[in-house]
């Protein structure tokens, strides 16, 4: 029967890879909170800019920006 463990071979590789972007997604996330934290939220800080354009770099979602974005802003 060929080609029987094509999934496993698929999942595997994936599954890798959805590790690394993960890794890379959290360290994103929490750089951009940190710098909206810093500059209270506003998207206009070079700080927090770069942050933005580095995440957009790793095609993180916007939404999840967007998020990071207010976790930082309503932080104490």
């Amino acid at each position: 029967m060929s080609g029987h463990n094509k999934w496993s071979k698929i999942k595997h590789k994936k599954a890798g890879a959805d590790a690394a972007r993960s890794k890379i997604f959290s360290k994103l996330s929490q750089a951009i909170a940190t710098a909206s934290r810093e500059a209270k939220g506003d998207v206009n800080s070079p700080m927090l800019r770069t942050a933005i354009e580095k995440a957009r770099e790793y095609n993180f979602p916007s939404d999840n920006i967007k998020r990071a974005v207010e976790r930082g802003k309503n932080a104490k």
